[in-house]
């Protein structure tokens, strides 16, 4: 009898959890030297481990700060010929303070390979990357790219996936347009775009 009562009692907190509850903190803005529009999940920002950064164009001169608030990887997301992009004084700054650098490059209107989305996505999380902090110019793609992770590897419906997104991106209808649409053609067996 006993049994059954401690049963009964440890399974009342979880019958009263939203099912669809995403079980993790939200995105924190915040300033960082270098970095346009910074923010950050710290907890449990799941397939990507207990800390991931999310930003827009950044310079070489934040790596020391990104080392320094616990990231061990970059990745940059934008192509070597967008303005302001410096790939190799970047790459060369980052293993100065002990980061790993992954060029990455991805623009949905670019028609990326298929492949792009998930080496992203694997490189976000392989263990040995995290923490991870993951920029392009304005934080857009990267949010597309982050939701489609949440709705693919942590299971998260679309429209949770989608509102995190509004917290990231400095353009959101962006990316909540490519992520959907990624996920829902995965579904459908990847129509052209």
């Amino acid at each position: 009898m006993k049994c059954q009562i401690f049963a009964i009692l440890a399974a009342i907190p979880v019958a009263l959890l939203p099912v669809d509850a995403p079980a993790s903190a939200e995105p924190q803005k915040g300033d960082a030297p270098g970095i346009v529009n910074f923010s950050e999940i710290r907890g449990d920002p799941g397939f990507a481990g207990s800390l991931v950064g999310f930003g827009g164009a950044t310079g070489p001169e934040a790596m020391p700060w990104l080392r320094s608030h616990g990231f061990a990887t970059v990745i940059s997301l934008r192509f070597a010929d967008e303005a302001g992009v410096d790939v190799e004084g970047s790459r060369a700054a980052a293993k100065a303070v002990g980061l790993k650098y992954l060029h990455l490059p991805f623009d949905p209107e670019k028609r990326p390979e298929p492949d792009v989305v998930g080496d992203v996505l694997a490189a976000v999380g392989d263990r040995l990357n995290q923490p991870v902090y993951i920029h392009c110019n304005s934080a857009t793609r990267v949010a597309a790219l982050w939701m489609i992770g949440r709705v693919l590897k942590d299971g998260w419906d679309i429209d949770a996936a989608a509102k995190e997104v509004g917290l990231i991106a400095l353009k959101p209808a962006e990316a909540i347009a490519f992520g959907s649409w990624y996920v829902t053609s995965r579904a459908r067996g990847q129509p052209e775009r």
